[in-house]
């Protein structure tokens, strides 16, 4: 990987630490905004009052929440109108895009590889097991320091 790009990718990384872990977290079955009302032990008027809408409006927003067609920008609003921050991220399933990037380039690598051993093979011209798995990490490493696009194909 170029300088450039990796000092980016570790910046991003550095942004989403807090939030590994927070995949872990279960959404409340009707919703954050549903959840936090029945905690305060607030009414679906006093909620809309607060969002500026009617108690139909509230159950509504509530119920939008909880089917997934709520906007992000109704959520900030809904959120600063609690006195709450709204956050989401995208985290990686392996905990950073570094990792990530480490996974799809073996992955990638293996493919290529393999599929070259197999062309090698049926012309009698076979590798041994520890020269495909260094050839693997070799083409992996390759790829990560170009970042080719064809990683994410």
């Amino acid at each position: 990987m170029r300088s450039k790009e990796k000092l980016i990718i570790e910046q991003f990384d550095k942004k989403i630490e807090p939030f590994v872990g927070t995949e872990r977290v279960i959404v409340p079955d009707n919703g954050w905004i549903n959840a936090l009302r029945t905690t305060l032990n607030m009414t679906l008027e006093q909620l809309g009052n607060k969002l500026k809408v009617t108690r139909q409006g509230a159950k509504k927003i509530e119920q939008s929440e909880s089917q997934g067609t709520i906007s992000l920008k109704s959520m900030k609003e809904i959120a600063q109108a609690l006195n709450m921050h709204f956050v989401y991220a995208f985290i990686p399933a392996q905990g950073s895009v570094e990792k990530l990037i480490d996974l799809k380039a073996e992955e990638l690598a293996k493919k290529i590889v393999l599929r070259t051993s197999h062309n090698m093979k049926l012309e009698s011209q076979g590798n041994s097991e520890e020269q495909i798995a260094k050839a693997i990490k070799d083409l992996a490493e390759d790829l990560k320091r170009e970042m080719n696009k064809s990683l994410w194909d």
